[in-house]
């Protein structure tokens, strides 16, 4: 599976489409799904990070502070030099801010480990990074759109999203790291989860587009003029993302995730907060579930482009 991983998760995002378009009643509970199936792929991730490796990767002060530097300083400008060619109306600006200021924390981890990023360093960012962007959209906000519309985030969503994908998942495959090093059957717990990576993912694949998929209908005309500006910035903040961790002088893996972590965005965890607008801003939602889309077929191309963009360095030949 893992040899042939890319062809798996095209086919299970194809399936995701089929579904939604088969059986829209079902997406609720599809939805509903969501984050259960990304916690396990969380915890399935989490388990192949040893914890004495995570603490180690909390002192990497250089790597953190470009995590920072490419979600709260270069991503902003790049949103920013967009925002005058969106279209003028208010919920679609308002659903592209949303998503694309908020930085993801979770299969940003598994997708940046498949191009060789470093997951850990990863992992280690994800507390900052759910900090930084609950403190910082209010203030984006209203810097783009004015003073009504800051108000409209809440910590709840950003908070459960931390509670459910991140601590529990990583307290559990700390517990199976720690039965794993005591005891065989330990052992062999550990080494049969990690088998499922691929299986997970392509379930979360499939879940989130075949629940999102029925949302689109009706709105294909705001779909159909937020995709350029998703796309764009997929390309964008590759050499962006790129240049970031060449400032910082970080090393190949470093330097991809710091590529993956510009990229990807918070859409599972901010679209509670889209959901929850007034009805004249409900587009909104359908504006960030199509940056899902979107993301989840450039994370394909970007598994497979990000080693080539960022490789590993050669050892200097003498002679």
């Amino acid at each position: 599976m893992e040899h042939h991983q890319v062809a798996i998760y095209l086919a299970a995002m194809a399936a995701g489409v089929l579904l939604g378009w088969a059986a829209p009643a079902a997406g609720p509970g599809l939805e509903h799904a969501i984050s259960p199936v990304l916690g396990a792929l969380l915890f399935v991730t989490f388990l192949q990070v040893p914890a004495g490796e995570l603490v180690r990767s909390l002192r990497d002060g250089r790597f953190l502070s470009a995590a920072l530097a490419v979600n709260f300083v270069a991503v902003p400008l790049v949103v920013a030099a967009m925002f005058v060619f969106l279209p003028a109306d208010q919920a679609v600006r308002l659903g592209v801010l949303l998503v694309l200021l908020c930085p993801c924390v979770d299969y940003v981890i598994v997708f940046s480990g498949l191009a060789g990023g470093s997951s850990r360093r990863l992992l280690a960012a994800t507390p900052l990074l759910l900090v930084a962007q609950m403190a910082l959209l209010p203030v984006f906000l209203y810097l783009f759109m004015g003073p009504e519309l800051a108000d409209i985030v809440e910590a709840g969503p950003f908070l459960e999203a931390f509670l459910t994908l991140i601590v529990i998942p990583l307290a559990l495959a700390w517990a199976l790291q720690t039965w794993a090093a005591r005891h065989p059957a330990g052992q062999r717990v550990s080494e049969a989860a990690t088998t499922t990576m691929v299986p997970l993912m392509a379930a979360t694949l499939l879940v989130v587009v075949a629940s999102q998929v029925p949302k689109l209908d009706g709105n294909l005309g705001d779909v159909a003029a937020v995709v350029p500006f998703y796309a764009v910035f997929l390309v964008a903040m590759a050499f962006i993302g790129k240049a970031v961790a060449r400032l910082f002088r970080l090393a190949a893996p470093a330097g991809r995730a710091i590529v993956f972590t510009g990229a990807t965005r918070n859409s599972l965890v901010v679209l509670p907060l889209a959901l929850a607008l007034p009805d004249d801003l409900a587009v909104a939602a359908v504006v960030v579930v199509t940056q899902t889309l979107v993301e989840v077929i450039g994370m394909v191309g970007y598994v497979r482009l990000v080693p080539r963009l960022v490789p590993e360095e050669r050892p200097a030949t003498v002679g």
